[in-house]
């Protein structure tokens, strides 16, 4: 169990980075799943099972940036300092696969509604409870809706977070996979039509994930947090996973893989604040962690793309082809994402990011709780590491 406080807040957490792919992988996975890629019934069931609730990635991606966001936070940085820091990490790929997904659609003749597409532009649309709109032009951007929503919240929220009772912190990572199960019945409150949009895209539903992981950020902060170590929490998560995925409803599995990546979000964390070592804190991964975001805004628009060009889409492709042909779309995926990351993504933070002040790259450690023993024992803590890698792993 974490128990120990932290002696030490190190500014970047390498293996949530790493975990950050899983996540991309998650949602890839579910996708080669549902656009039917792979036609042959005994592969095709394999990727069913596979990645039957890969759609939760995106739960995953929430859940870590609130913890990461809170974890990473300049305490003292003007609002608009962060909220300018986060429209440069994300608007640049944004606006580059928006213009990509709409040339995609001119070349097909698709329709796009004007006011579908400058939603989708102001990253609005989560908020439109409409076809043809939160799902619009690259219809991946609708989680980057949603987290615009919280960056815009989160400043207003933190101050007041850190002041928050311990006791407090708990029930709101309680409340919050409880929420999560409570939409369920609550989406019988709207209108049939819109009752995916309710559970799945609104951001303020959507916004009990991110909480969850601001709460448990904040507790691991003051070295509060308690929970199972790595191997523990990724066995748990391993487990829930598969009895999830076999007999647990719908209504049910999204409040339990809630739990199931906080579990392992944590543990992660609390494994490189002491310098343990993981499998997601190796270079591969943290590269891996680091391209994601691009990986996720251009996978859904090029499988399409290519599989509308091939005239395969909605059929599938027949033995082998189907499996090689999912591996091949990963890494063209991986490579279309490398480029983005590497020649749209940083240089673009960089430039249209706040500049960085002297010596920013020492963070000061925060003032943590003593923890309860003689000085004896405090001083056995373990030391924290920190780590050369990319400022923001958000």
């Amino acid at each position: 169990m974490t128990a120990a406080p932290i002696p030490a807040r190190p500014a970047r957490l390498p293996s949530l980075t790493g975990l950050r792919w899983i996540a991309a992988l998650l949602v890839f996975g579910f996708h080669v799943g549902t656009m039917r890629i792979v036609a042959e019934p005994d592969y095709k069931a394999v990727v069913d099972k596979l990645f039957s609730l890969g759609l939760s990635g995106v739960e995953f991606f929430f859940i870590l940036s609130g913890f990461v966001l809170v974890w990473s936070y300049r305490d003292g940085e003007p609002r608009r300092t962060f909220l300018r820091r986060r429209l440069a990490k994300i608007y640049p790929n944004h606006l580059v696969t928006f213009v990509a997904a709409l040339a995609v659609a001119s070349w097909f003749a698709d329709p796009v509604a004007p006011w579908a597409a400058v939603g989708n532009l102001l990253l609005v649309q989560a908020w439109i409870p409409l076809d043809g709109y939160f799902y619009s032009v690259n219809n991946v951007s609708w989680s980057l809706s949603c987290e615009l929503a919280f960056y815009l919240c989160l400043p207003f929220v933190l101050p007041h977070l850190r002041r928050a009772r311990t006791g407090l912190l708990w029930a709101a990572v309680v409340a919050a996979p409880l929420l999560v199960l409570a939409l369920w019945p609550g989406q019988l409150l709207v209108p049939e039509e819109s009752r995916w949009w309710f559970t799945q895209i609104f951001p303020v539903a959507r916004s009990l994930e991110f909480w969850m992981g601001v709460a448990a950020a904040e507790l691991m902060r003051r070295g509060r947090w308690r929970g199972p170590g790595l191997t523990l929490a990724s066995l748990l998560f391993v487990a829930t996973w598969v009895v999830a995925a076999q007999w647990i409803r719908a209504e049910f599995w999204a409040a339990l893989l809630a739990v199931a990546y906080l579990l392992v979000i944590t543990a992660a964390a609390d494994a490189d604040v002491r310098g343990r070592r993981t499998p997601w804190r190796s270079r591969t991964m943290v590269w891996l962690g680091e391209v994601s975001f691009a990986f996720y805004l251009v996978h859904v628009l090029v499988m399409t793309t290519v599989l509308r060009l091939t005239g395969d889409w909605g059929k599938g492709l027949d033995g082998w082809w189907g499996p090689l042909s999912a591996i091949g779309f990963l890494l063209v995926n991986l490579l279309l994402a490398a480029a983005l990351h590497r020649w749209v993504e940083l240089p673009m933070t960089r430039r249209l990011g706040p500049p960085r002040r002297a010596g920013a790259r020492a963070t000061p450690a925060p003032s943590v709780p003593a923890p309860a023993g003689p000085v004896e024992a405090r001083a056995t803590l373990p030391r924290s590491v920190e780590y050369a890698g990319p400022r923001d792993p958000a």
